[in-house]
């Protein structure tokens, strides 16, 4: 029966890449399937191993080994370096398709350091070695690839770029493994660092990093505003603790506050409501702060991308200027008319140039920026919904319901 890696990953071409990659830097190269059990070898097993193997216990061995480090790679989102029983090195990259671990490559195995008598010292008592093995092991050791530490990392990175386009879609999940435990790094790191605070002095929340957040988003920078936006979350992790549904609150004021500072930096209302929305929808759905969290940090890259493939060159000021000007006035009653003597067009061609540069209407426009601070007005005061209606620019509270329940798919009381 074919092994399910093979029914997505062509056999005769995996071998070939891999035959490459063990004649240029020198590695026995293995694929395995999800059990860890090997479908291909480059390189021959080496003496050292097969003495160690027989002293193995019935309950471990190099397969249970080499699977547990598979899915521990397929968790990390990456290639992963790990020692096995004999305290050899290895490296491991896992194949991920919808998910699912299919297989995976093993590179090994290496020393980082010549062996030495400290090489032997616990492996022999635990597996009960004899002494005549382990010197055995010994002498066959000093033909083991010895490979300085820095150049394992580039031989790590060398496989995850070989590798991680094999599968359609295991490079996105990969790489979205990756940026999940970054970002909870990022995000634990950035907790600590309150807690230290908190001993010394109270911690407020820091409005300062908001602000500077927008301006991270607006100016194109998706990686500073994720910087920031992890020690936001941060600090909502310090502040509330683990309750899932209040910080799905504070996430939907974050989310509120970059909508907002998207359409103030030029992207398309239709492209805002569209992150918006999907946004609120995943956040109605969320289980996990880990999953929370990274739908939040998504929503960045989107705003980022949709802010930046928007306006035409030739009238961008133009269309930037109505733009801003509408983000600093929406609570009073804007025309069109006004907007575009403020940017020296007839008002008819200027109605033309904005729904061609936004996607959306001026009337839509406005009512899109208007929803987006009904929607912090909601989450972050007590404001009645009348009161939040006039705040935001609406003048009648059935109108404003209408709207809300248009752009959201929920009434301002649902949604609060």
């Amino acid at each position: 029966m074919q092994a399910p890696l093979y029914t997505i990953i062509d056999s005769q071409y995996l071998h070939t890449m891999l035959e490459t990659f063990h004649q240029c830097i020198g590695l026995s190269v293995q694929v395995l399937d999800q059990n860890g059990n090997v479908l291909d070898q480059l390189g021959q097993i080496h003496p050292y191993c097969k003495i160690f193997k027989r002293h193995l216990p019935g309950g471990e061995s190099c397969v249970k080994l080499h699977a547990s480090a598979s899915k521990l790679a397929m968790s990390l989102g990456e290639s992963y370096i790990f020692s096995c029983h004999s305290n050899l090195n290895h490296i491991v990259f896992p194949l991920v398709n919808q998910d699912t671990l299919l297989g995976s490559i093993l590179a090994g195995p290496f020393l980082m350091d010549r062996p030495d008598s400290l090489m032997f010292a616990d492996i022999g008592p635990k597996y009960q070695i004899p002494a005549s093995h382990l010197l055995e092991m010994y002498e066959e050791a000093a033909s083991l690839p010895v490979i300085e530490p820095s150049k394992v990392t580039h031989i790590s990175r060398l496989l995850y770029y070989m590798c991680s386009g094999l599968v359609a879609d295991g490079k996105d999940q990969i790489v979205a493994r990756h940026n999940r435990l970054y970002q909870q790094s990022e995000i634990n790191e950035s907790i600590q660092t309150y807690k230290i605070s908190s001993r010394k002095q109270l911690v407020t929340y820091p409005y300062e990093k908001e602000k500077a957040l927008i301006t991270k988003l607006k100016t194109g920078d998706s990686q500073g505003a994720k910087a920031l936006l992890n020690d936001l979350l941060g600090y909502v992790l310090f502040a509330e603790g683990n309750n899932l549904e209040t910080i799905k609150n504070r996430t939907l004021e974050l989310g509120s506050l970059l909508s907002r500072a998207a359409m103030e930096g030029g992207a398309t209302s239709d492209s805002v409501l569209r992150i918006s929305n999907q946004l609120l929808k995943s956040l109605q759905n969320v289980q996990t702060l880990e999953d929370l969290c990274y739908k939040l940090q998504e929503s960045v890259d989107a705003f980022t991308d949709c802010m930046f493939n928007r306006i035409p060159d030739k009238n961008s000021e133009v269309i930037r200027s109505a733009v801003h000007y509408i983000s600093r006035n929406f609570s009073s009653n804007l025309t069109l008319e006004e907007i575009a003597a403020l940017v020296h067009l007839n008002p008819a061609y200027f109605s033309t140039l904005f729904k061609q540069s936004t996607g959306s209407s001026f009337k839509e426009y406005l009512n899109m920026v208007r929803i987006e601070e009904s929607k912090r007005l909601l989450t972050t005061t007590e404001l009645s919904i009348l009161d939040v209606a006039l705040a935001a620019g609406f003048q009648d509270q059935s109108y404003f319901t209408k709207v809300f329940k248009k752009y959201t798919g929920l009434t301002p009381r649902q949604y609060r």
